[in-house]
């Protein structure tokens, strides 16, 4: 089990992930506000961030980019989300360990969330 922060300005696509993940057994916290991802990592442990690439006016690439560059979160992996064609390349120049291209599967989802989660665990050991 994770503790996983899903950030993402549509309600629906943030439910239904949430939906998913703590199907398997993942802990989510759910945000629409991408400038207090760093905050909400902090206040709660977050160990993987989904991180929608366009929310609320704000691209998430800089926000990515703002975390890969602070030393307190910079370890917490971030998986960018688009429904914009080509954005995988400029989410992973900003840091991101992973892409994720909307619409998805659940099984995709799971997938790719499992093999961050397995990655990020066995650098920490």
């Amino acid at each position: 089990m994770a503790r996983i922060l899903v950030v993402d300005d549509d309600a629906s696509i943030g439910y239904m992930i949430r939906d998913i993940l703590e199907f398997k057994d993942h802990n989510v916290t759910l945000s629409q506000r991408p400038l207090e991802t760093k905050d909400n990592i902090v206040n709660n442990n977050i160990e993987l961030v989904l991180l929608d690439k366009l929310i609320s006016g704000v691209d998430g690439t800089e926000v990515c980019g703002q975390l890969k560059q602070d030393e307190e979160v910079a370890h917490v992996p971030v998986v960018m989300m688009s429904a914009l064609h080509n954005a995988d390349k400029i989410c992973k120049e900003a840091g991101a360990v992973d892409f994720i291209a909307k619409p998805f599967d659940m099984a995709t989802l799971i997938s790719r969330i499992d093999e961050v989660l397995a990655t990020h665990s066995n650098k920490e050991d």
